[in-house]
């Protein structure tokens, strides 16, 4: 919005996400193939998850990497956290849309980029600092990798409520295991401070999870 603007001068930028994805205009690029998209997850236990009042985060304390794919080679990014972002409605709680339809939900799995800098906060707004993977999410069947998520989201309803789970696999939030389909461009963070700098990789094939659920 504007005010964001006014308060945080990247949030003007040209390189503003969040964005809506025209599925025609998106051009192959063979290269990204190259060397694949590779997440080295690890399970992660007694897992914080709190309300910021923009999002639900999964806070991760085992050391989980993302490398290839558009990501500058050799550089590992660590996967920092997992932000829920969704909306009152089912139809629209999505940031990105695709050929401007929104989802009921959109998942962000944040990393920084540990090959060039000592920690998220160093990390953001610089070069090569962000890298997002995001997760459309429609509403069917049940997601099991989420239950322990969703089981708690009543009782954290409101911003500044947290809770720890026992356990989180960030492996099971990953729809394909060739991890082939997404869409790659450069954008910036879409909550202050709006910081550019990020790597956004979209899965094009959403998550599906039940009704209550959410």
């Amino acid at each position: 919005g504007v005010e964001w603007g006014l308060i945080f001068p990247d949030a003007n930028g040209e390189y503003q996400s969040p964005i809506n994805l025209n599925s025609r205009e998106a051009k192959y690029d063979p290269s990204l193939l190259e060397v694949r998209l590779s997440p080295n997850y690890v399970v992660c236990r007694d897992c914080e998850v709190t309300n910021d009042g923009h999002s639900i985060q999964i806070a991760l304390k085992s050391k989980s990497v993302l490398t290839g794919g558009p990501l500058p080679r050799g550089h590992e990014f660590e996967l920092h956290d997992v932000r829920f972002h969704w909306g009152r409605e089912n139809q629209r709680g999505s940031e990105h849309t695709v050929n401007f339809k929104a989802f009921p939900m959109e998942l962000h799995l944040m990393h920084w980029n540990s090959t060039l800098y000592s920690s998220i906060d160093e990390a953001v707004g610089k070069k090569h600092g962000i890298a997002i993977i995001a997760l459309f999410v429609q509403i069917g069947k049940e997601h099991v990798g989420l239950k322990a998520v969703t089981e708690i989201l009543q009782d954290i309803q409101y911003k500044g409520k947290s809770k720890t789970i026992p356990c989180f696999n960030p492996n099971s939030l990953l729809p394909d295991p060739l991890l082939r389909d997404y869409w790659v461009y450069e954008g910036s963070l879409t909550v202050p401070p709006c910081s550019e700098g990020v790597t956004w990789i979209l899965f094009r094939y959403p998550l599906t999870v039940s009704q209550v659920q959410v």
